[in-house]
């Protein structure tokens, strides 16, 4: 275990980070590169996607992954979900790596750990009724019943608020904020301890995201469900999350409680996603001073050396541009940053 890691143990108020005892999940150095092919020649060059990302999380927490296009927080997600193998570190569910599980092993993973999809028109098959649709986890995993899994459909669609008079209905006579409600009663069919919802409102008009976001985190408390969310919104990780972690250039630059971060920000990074938040009372928008960075993310494949974001920083010196930080215990109890400047 880092350092780093063990300054993240605990927090105030029983909210943890990384969980002192028995985590659900732990993510321990996790890295993964892709080889891909560039240029017009189709050249192979190696991708990292991921860099040594530590995460652990205890059963019933919320923890957010907030960051833009590109900056790995997808690809962890589907390492946690096992849809991806590490090229180096662990991913543990219930201490055990689950490389090493065998094909049976995945298969009960699969109920216990599930995904809504930033796209319900691309995860619901259009060809299914909303009944097939929800029967489909029953059949795959050997538990259909049909009495029993009629009933269970039934109280499905009545957790996610959605008539039980549809299910005769294919998904596409549905608005989008009630297909990501059909994918939530999928994910959730088989009891799942995990859920990792990757963009789930990004798809959705503003007015039905507050919906999908309250109704998950009422169904979290209700069954105490850990969730990963996945997000480039910091008020949508923030509305959602006890603690959250902010990723740029595959690696984890900040986090904390998302109450300490969105107050006080201590990487130039998190400071410029949080500035780019509109402010809803109108004289102090006008009046408040806006961080704007230049240019995008870096190329996986052509990180440059130091911290990844120094092209972009304004506060960036010379030994940002040579030496990478490493995460370090900066603010408020709990909080680190991967910042030479951050105080």
């Amino acid at each position: 275990m880092t350092e780093g890691t063990k300054a993240m143990e605990s927090l105030p108020g029983g909210e943890r980070l990384m969980g002192a005892q028995a985590p659900l999940l732990v993510a321990d150095q996790v890295t993964k590169t892709f080889l891909a092919r560039r240029g017009a020649l189709g050249r192979r060059v190696e991708v990292t996607a991921v860099s040594q990302v530590d995460l652990r999380l205890d059963r019933g927490e919320t923890f957010g992954l907030v960051g833009e296009t590109g900056s790995g927080k997808t690809t962890l997600g589907r390492l946690v979900l096992g849809l991806e193998k590490a090229t180096s570190g662990n991913v543990k569910l219930d201490g055990v790596s689950i490389e090493r599980f065998s094909r049976s092993q995945l298969k009960q993973m699969r109920r216990r750990v599930q995904v809504v999809f930033q796209d319900p028109y691309e995860s619901l098959n259009p060809y299914m009724t909303i009944e097939e649709i929800l029967e489909e986890p029953f059949r795959i995993h050997g538990l259909y019943r049909k009495a029993e899994t009629a009933l269970r459909i039934r109280e499905l669609l009545d957790l996610v608020g959605l008539p039980r008079s549809s299910l005769q209905q294919p998904p596409g006579q549905f608005s989008g904020g009630q297909q990501q409600r059909i994918a939530i009663a999928r994910a959730l069919s088989l009891g799942a301890e995990l859920l990792v919802a990757d963009e789930p409102t990004a798809a959705l008009d503003v007015s039905i995201q507050a919906q999908i976001l309250n109704l998950l985190m009422d169904i979290q408390r209700e069954r105490g469900m850990a969730v990963l969310l996945i997000s480039h919104n910091l008020l949508v990780v923030r509305h959602m999350s006890a603690s959250l972690g902010v990723m740029y250039g595959g690696r984890v630059v900040e986090t904390g409680r998302s109450e300490d971060i969105y107050r006080r920000p201590r990487h130039p990074y998190s400071i410029a996603l949080l500035s780019a938040i509109p402010v809803a009372n109108p004289r102090r928008e006008r009046e408040r001073q806006r961080v704007k960075i230049s240019g995008e993310a870096p190329d996986p494949a052509k990180l440059p050396a130091g911290c990844p974001f120094h092209p972009r920083c304004w506060l960036a010196v010379d030994r940002c541009r040579t030496e990478r930080p490493e995460l370090r215990p900066v603010g408020a109890p709990g909080q680190m940053a991967a910042c030479h400047l951050a105080k």
